[in-house]
C-alpha cells in the first residue's frame, strides 16, 4: 500500500504540454480512417509531451494501463473522452491522461469531409510519470532485459 505513495505524487498534476507550431496547429489530417488517425493522435501526443515519453523498451512492470476511445471535432477539439479500460489499481492517472489529453488541443482536424473522428488509443504508464501510446509503442522488456535508466 505505502508503495505506490511516491508514484501517486507524479499523478497529481499533469505537465504542460509543449507549444505547437503554427504549422502543426492547422494542418488537415491526412488520415483516411481512425486507424490512420491514430498514428497521427499519438504523434501528436508525443510531440505535445515530449518529455514524459519513455524512450526505449518499457520497463516489465508498468504502473498503469489505461485505454480511451477520443472523439475529435472539425477544429480538433476533443469533443469526448471515454475510458474502455480502467487501470487495475492506479485510479489517479485516469484524471492525469484526461488532463492532458484536452490539454493537448487543438489536435490535427479530421480528414476533410468528416466531421469529427473517434480513435482508441492504450496509455503505458511507468511509476515516474513517463508514458507511451501503444499505437507508437517500443514493446517492453523481458524481466531478464536490463531496464534502461531514466535520461
Amino acid at each position: 500500500m505505502f508503495a505506490a505513495l511516491p508514484a501517486f505524487a507524479q499523478f497529481a498534476t499533469p505537465p504542460e504540454p509543449q507549444p505547437l507550431d503554427a504549422i502543426a496547429s492547422v494542418s488537415t489530417s491526412a488520415a483516411r480512417n481512425a486507424s490512420e488517425y491514430r498514428i497521427e493522435g499519438a504523434r501528436h501526443l508525443y510531440m505535445r509531451y515530449g518529455p514524459q515519453v519513455f524512450d526505449g523498451k518499457l520497463p516489465p512492470m508498468l504502473y498503469a494501463i489505461a485505454a480511451f476511445r477520443t472523439t475529435i471535432d472539425s477544429r480538433g477539439r476533443v469533443t469526448d473522452l471515454r475510458i474502455t479500460r480502467y487501470p487495475a489499481a492506479a485510479h489517479e492517472v485516469v484524471p492525469w491522461i484526461q488532463r492532458m489529453v484536452y490539454a493537448a488541443e487543438p489536435y490535427p482536424p479530421p480528414p476533410r469531409g468528416m466531421k469529427s473522428i473517434v480513435y482508441p488509443e492504450v496509455w503505458l504508464v511507468t511509476a515516474d510519470g513517463r508514458f507511451q501510446l501503444h499505437t507508437l509503442s517500443e514493446g517492453q522488456a523481458d524481466s531478464d532485459d536490463p531496464v534502461r535508466s531514466p535520461q
